[in-house]
């Protein structure tokens, strides 16, 4: 059997390259809305940050998501994907990547 190619991404406040199951995507529309794209199919500017809470805590003290997708963000929106990181942490934790 022919073995899959896992798609890869590059995390913008690591660096490091990820399959990009282990990433969430933050998208960037032309209007300036910013959103967390959890399908990863949204249309728009798009960067991705690793499922970590500490990645996303460093993206949030050192605004790297403010400079990738060249807007302001708030810090409700950093709370906000904050909070849906740890929720996917603990959800692959608990069920595995399946």
């Amino acid at each position: 059997m022919k073995k899959r190619k896992i798609p890869m991404r590059k995390s913008v406040v690591s660096g490091e390259m990820k399959p990009k199951k282990e990433l969430v995507r933050i998208t960037r529309s032309k209007e300036g809305e910013v959103a967390i794209d959890p399908t990863g199919k949204m249309p728009g500017r798009g960067a991705y940050v690793s499922l970590e809470p500490k990645e996303v805590q460093e993206a949030w003290d050192k605004h790297i998501l403010d400079r990738v997708l060249e807007t302001t963000l708030t810090d409700t929106f950093y709370q906000e994907l904050l909070d849906y990181v740890e929720h996917q942490k603990a959800r692959n934790e608990l069920f595995g990547n399946g």
